[in-house]
């Protein structure tokens, strides 16, 4: 593998990585919040319509995209294709699949499923929702905080 395209592997991994920290940061700091604000039934149903918007061929690209990059680069940086910064790629690496796509995977795809289940306008729903939202939340901030940490790494990885 090319130095150069060795680089703008990096760089791509780098913008990826910042735009899900970027995306899980909105959530974290306005989207949930908002629908923490309504009446459950209406935050229910809202974040039951996200859960299904979302999953859609460019977030799966977003998303799925850097964590392709970081097993390339990680692999890449094993062999020996980029000696100062191959802690930085680890890093990165590190952060995104651990970070991103494991907490994802583990956490906040169940409670998504889970909640796909709950009637919103039910007295159950409102309980479920009041939990959901902070333990939503809360694994989100570890997504925004891992998207950053990738960010940062593979730029530091440039250097």
């Amino acid at each position: 593998m090319s130095e150069r395209v060795f680089q703008t592997l990096i760089i791509l991994a780098a913008v990826g990585s910042g735009v899900m920290g970027g995306l899980f940061f909105a959530f974290s700091t306005s989207v949930m919040p908002a629908l923490g604000r309504i009446a459950p039934g209406g935050g229910i149903a809202a974040m039951q319509a996200v859960n299904v918007v979302i999953q859609n061929p460019v977030f799966f690209i977003a998303f799925f995209g850097p964590a392709l990059l970081s097993l390339v680069l990680a692999a890449a940086a094993l062999l020996g294709w980029h000696g100062g910064g191959s802690l930085a790629i680890y890093a990165g690496a590190a952060f995104y699949l651990i970070g991103i796509i494991a907490v994802t995977v583990v956490f906040n795809v169940p409670m998504n499923n889970a909640l796909m289940a709950v009637d919103p306008v039910s007295g159950e729903g409102a309980s479920f929702w009041t939990n959901y939202l902070s333990n939503w939340t809360a694994w989100n901030h570890v997504r925004t905080v891992a998207g950053i940490a990738a960010c940062v790494s593979y730029i530091l990885a440039l250097r």
